[in-house]
């Protein structure tokens, strides 16, 4: 079982969208903290919410309500630390942009948090985009949206946020993410590569304890693109960034064939794979781990992690969600944020 620190911040949770199962899979979370030793956590979040959630799931979870992070880590044994971001009410499985003020600012609130040194690292429970557009959200997803929050504690900085999915056996860097298939290719530069790659690079050293990290970049076309039979941009544009990369020092291999690339004997050579597009990543390690991959933010000045599924509407308030995959965004939180933690001599 691996040790906490008793002094340490705890770390920052937001609730995500009321109406789907972030709340299910926290207050389990909660119940389960002994036996699976979770570091401790604090909601950001609306505490009515949250009892009439554990309610409808028969769980006992006493809720603390707290002003600051700072007292979360002692009560976290006996009861959920809650900093109260109330939502209008809403029922499970129904969601309302009525909700999105206080979907939006638990995350506003739990970043600042971070930002403070009040909370190591945030954890953030799923959203559903579509719910936040109706209500005016302007940022393509969590990602660009935390990206901005950091940027208004740094305007001299432009964070370029870098989306990682990782569980024990794989992980994977979508170099575009949510755009059209039909736009993909035009989105692949050899600036895009280059900067993606170093990000994903320097974040295996800091934040995986990867001392020389070895990144293995996909193809676009199908074979890599056979020798431009299937394709140039294998040929154009992927394989010379990969040369210049490689010139500065960098462990980075391919162009490679997407097909060939996931399992486990090539998995073996590389720490990080570099993908062209969402499915190429996703596909692979939803397949390897889908209730235990996570969701990491590389490229912002704290640390980032989420469960890596959505909100699944359809079994909020069943008791079917399961917590594993925050169990585990909870515990890379941590362990990420004792390594920056170490590299600081804190």
């Amino acid at each position: 079982m691996p040790s906490h620190d008793a002094t340490a911040a705890p770390l920052a949770v937001s609730m995500g969208d009321p109406a789907g199962i972030g709340l299910d899979i926290t207050l389990t979370a909660w119940v389960m903290r002994e036996e699976r030793s979770l570091p401790p956590f604090v909601v950001f979040g609306c505490p009515e919410a949250l009892a009439r959630r554990a309610k409808l799931l028969q769980l006992t979870v006493p809720l603390d309500e707290v002003d600051t992070p700072a007292s979360a880590t002692a009560r976290f044994a006996h009861a959920l630390p809650v900093v109260s971001v109330r939502s209008v009410p809403c029922e499970a499985g129904q969601p309302s942009p009525d909700t999105a003020p206080a979907t939006i600012a638990a995350i506003e609130r739990a970043t600042a948090a971070v930002a403070r040194g009040e909370a190591l690292a945030i954890v953030t429970n799923p959203i559903a985009k579509s719910v936040l557009y109706q209500a005016g959200f302007k940022h393509p997803g969590h990602t660009e949206f935390l990206a901005s929050l950091a940027g208004q504690d740094a305007p001299q900085r432009s964070y370029r946020p870098v989306m990682m999915l990782a569980c024990d056996q794989l992980r994977v860097v979508p170099l575009t993410i949510h755009i059209p298939l039909s736009d993909v290719p035009a989105a692949i530069t050899r600036e895009r590569i280059r900067e993606t790659v170093r990000i994903t690079h320097d974040a295996l050293r800091q934040d995986f304890g990867i001392a020389d990290p070895r990144l293995a970049v996909c193809g676009l076309n199908p074979h890599a693109g056979e020798d431009g039979s299937i394709g140039r941009e294998e040929i154009d544009i992927i394989a010379p960034a990969i040369a210049e990369l490689r010139a500065e020092g960098l462990a980075v291999s391919g162009p490679h064939s997407a097909d060939t690339l996931f399992h486990a004997a090539a998995r073996k050579t590389y720490d990080a794979a570099i993908c062209m597009y969402h499915d190429q990543a996703l596909i692979p390690i939803k397949t390897l781990a889908f209730d235990e991959g996570v969701n990491v933010t590389l490229g912002l000045p704290f640390v980032r992690t989420s469960p890596d599924h959505g909100t699944a509407f359809a079994i909020a308030g069943t008791g079917a969600a399961s917590p594993e995959s925050f169990i585990a965004a909870c515990r890379m939180a941590y362990d990420m944020s004792a390594r920056r933690r170490a590299a600081r001599g804190a």
